[in-house]
């Protein structure tokens, strides 16, 4: 092949010589030169089936050296002996073939999901006698899956892995293309009451959730359950941005909210605005409401095991600092949220308030020092208050490490103080998808 390539540069070297000699002498020598050689399209046409035959030759090579190659008993046909017509070259295979990862092709994989891994160590000094934690724990391995199904909608899966079992903490598909602007979700997800209810763990701000979310909104599972939303975003006079949202579900949400009978669903509404005050400063308001049966008619007939029932009202504010030239080093997050219960039991309705106020401020490129103070009473019994405050100190290695300590004092009801200093790793692998804002 490499002597064909050859001969083929060494006509072509020749032909394009011959076009840039001169004749020799002017006049009628000249002429009887140019009527003994042939013409010039004469040997552009000679020139032309010479490489015509010498590329037959090469394919007739090629041809050759992939029958050797073959493997015994494989069907290869051979090529015709002719030569075949000047045509434009096909595309190699090298440049048609997909890359291979792990043996499936490129096109293969872009059919599969983003997938991301999120790891929640967490680690325990001190003690706390009414709700103790392990010394160290892989407190939860979140498994992410989310993907584009269509023009019309996405799915979104999460999957915890605790050390005592499997959790599906929210999978729905979103319906991102519905009229008048409209966006469904139907599938398990966190209800949208307030801020600290809709956040994964490894999104909050602290090791731990606040003392309100634990007594009156469902600990750390929260108002999660089965169901369907609907959310409408529009924009209000004087640059304020509302977003509202309705929300019905199954009834079963931790120690919240209990389904009896197939009626017995649970409702949640949520009505959030925005506004940018400064190009630096941004201020987001909310109020809540959610309406579900509970568990207090359990004990009693079946006819009034659903006639308990529990409201949910709640306010959530959060303000954001972040100057545009100095964005990645100084910042600031304040946030804060006030729930009010009422819960129908035996003997009397329980009317519970709690609360939390935080403070999150951005130290350098990495390091973040926060504080929150915590007060709430009790869903079953209003009478009992648990009191308690934090100190956060957070460093990121990168955006896919995080390491945090919090120094947390809870003064319970009981008259019983707790002292705890609780340490937390979190890594994330691949790709996951942001949450929202």
């Amino acid at each position: 092949m490499k002597k064909l390539l050859f001969a083929v540069c060494l006509l072509a070297s020749q032909h394009i010589w011959a076009q840039g000699q001169a004749p020799a002498s002017p006049g009628a020598s000249a002429a009887q030169a140019n009527a003994a050689q042939p013409s010039t399209d004469d040997k552009i046409k000679a020139l032309e089936e010479r490489v015509v035959a010498l590329e037959g030759q090469l394919r007739m090579l090629q041809s050759n050296q992939q029958l050797a190659a073959a493997p015994p008993g494989a069907n290869v046909t051979a090529p015709p002996a002719q030569p075949a017509p000047i045509e434009a070259a096909p595309a190699t295979e090298a440049s048609t073939q997909q890359p291979v990862y792990g043996g499936a092709t490129g096109q293969a994989k872009a059919l599969n999901p983003d997938i991301s891994v999120i790891g929640d160590f967490l680690g325990a000094v001190g003690r706390n006698s009414v709700r103790p934690v392990p010394t160290f724990e892989m407190h939860e391995t979140e498994i992410g899956l989310q993907a584009i199904v269509d023009p019309y909608a996405r799915a979104d899966f999460f999957i915890s892995f605790g050390e005592e079992g499997v959790n599906l903490e929210e999978g729905y598909l979103t319906f991102t293309s519905l009229p008048a602007g409209l966006v469904a979700r139907v599938g398990k997800m966190r209800a949208a009451f307030g801020k600290v209810n809709t956040l994964h763990n490894h999104v909050l701000p602290w090791t731990d959730r606040p003392l309100v979310t634990e007594n009156l909104a469902g600990g750390e599972d929260g108002i999660n359950d089965a169901g369907f939303s609907i959310t409408r975003a529009f924009q209000a006079p004087r640059g304020v941005f509302l977003e509202a949202t309705g929300q019905l579900f199954r009834g079963d949400s931790a120690d919240v909210f209990r389904s009896v009978q197939h009626r017995d669903v649970s409702t949640v509404a949520h009505l959030r605005g925005y506004k940018d005050i400064t190009e630096s400063t941004n201020l987001d308001i909310g109020v809540s409401y959610a309406r579900g049966h509970n568990d207090a008619g359990l004990l009693l007939a079946p006819a009034l095991q659903n006639s308990f029932v529990t409201h949910l009202f709640g306010v959530d504010a959060t303000v954001r600092w972040k100057p545009l030239r100095r964005s990645i080093y100084h910042s600031f997050v304040g946030r804060t949220e006030l729930v009010w219960s009422q819960r129908q039991q035996l003997p009397l309705e329980q009317r519970a308030f709690g609360m939390y106020a935080s403070g999150d401020y951005q130290l350098g490129r990495r390091w973040f020092a926060g504080a929150r103070y915590d007060r709430s009473d009790r869903g079953r019994d209003a009478t009992l208050v648990d009191k308690g405050g934090s100190l956060i100190l957070t460093y990121w290695p990168s955006e896919f490490a995080q390491l945090r300590a919090q120094y947390r004092f809870t003064s319970y009801a009981e008259g019983i103080n707790a002292n705890e200093l609780r340490l937390q790793l979190q890594f994330a692998l691949g790709a996951h998808g942001a949450h929202p804002f």
